[in-house]
């Protein structure tokens, strides 16, 4: 004996969505779908039929009825694909345009991504940061230094601790560090501000 399957919940309201709006005639416009010529032919010939005719327009009904839950699904699709975009863009420009210098990288100790202002506070260029070594930037005290707190890192674990650069293009700066691990890739994510900067924000609060 067949079993009679269950439609999830958001399948449910979405049919009952759409059976409402066929009601009210606020169906969404289609997206160019339509019923090929064979199909619309043998819905024509079994109407015609009064044997046929009730069947024919239940099925017609349900052709309409899915094309309409079709619609809807793209429309939510566009809609979080916006939303999307949008936080993405926020994330983008938190990372890009922060005050603080972030950097992500690998269990080899090599920087794979950072921002510009990490850049800055080493007086290099942006994409001359990746594939080296994030304590090569630092004096031969401070990069030991940074190596031994991340290998104290675990996940869910923060470690900090002050730093210094070895000059490079620009003029040593004294730097604190925020490390962690990602939990998802298990890289270093670090935070790196100027100390100065530190001064003035602890002043401010």
């Amino acid at each position: 004996m067949p079993t009679h399957k269950t439609r999830p919940k958001h399948q449910t309201a979405l049919r009952h969505e759409a059976e409402a709006r066929l009601n009210e005639g606020a169906a969404p416009p289609t997206r160019g779908w339509s019923l090929g010529k064979d199909a619309l032919s043998l819905l024509y010939g079994l109407a015609r039929n009064p044997a046929t005719s009730a069947n024919a327009l239940k099925l017609l009904h349900e052709l309409q009825v899915h094309q309409v839950e079709l619609d809807l699904q793209h429309e939510q699709m566009e809609q979080n694909l916006n939303e999307l975009s949008e936080v993405l863009a926020r994330y983008v420009e938190l990372y890009e345009f922060a005050p603080v210098g972030y950097f992500i990288v690998d269990s080899e100790n090599k920087v794979i991504e950072s921002n510009q202002a990490g850049a800055n506070l080493f007086g290099i260029d942006c994409a001359e940061l990746s594939g080296q070594r994030i304590d090569s930037f630092l004096t031969p005290a401070s990069g030991p230094a940074l190596l031994a707190l991340l290998k104290r890192l675990r996940i869910g674990s923060k470690e900090t601790c002050e730093l210094q650069t070895g000059g490079g293009e620009g003029a040593a700066r004294c730097l604190q560090v925020v490390a962690t691990i990602s939990p998802n890739s298990g890289e270093y994510l670090l935070a790196f501000m100027d100390t100065i900067t530190c001064q003035e924000l602890n002043q401010t609060f």
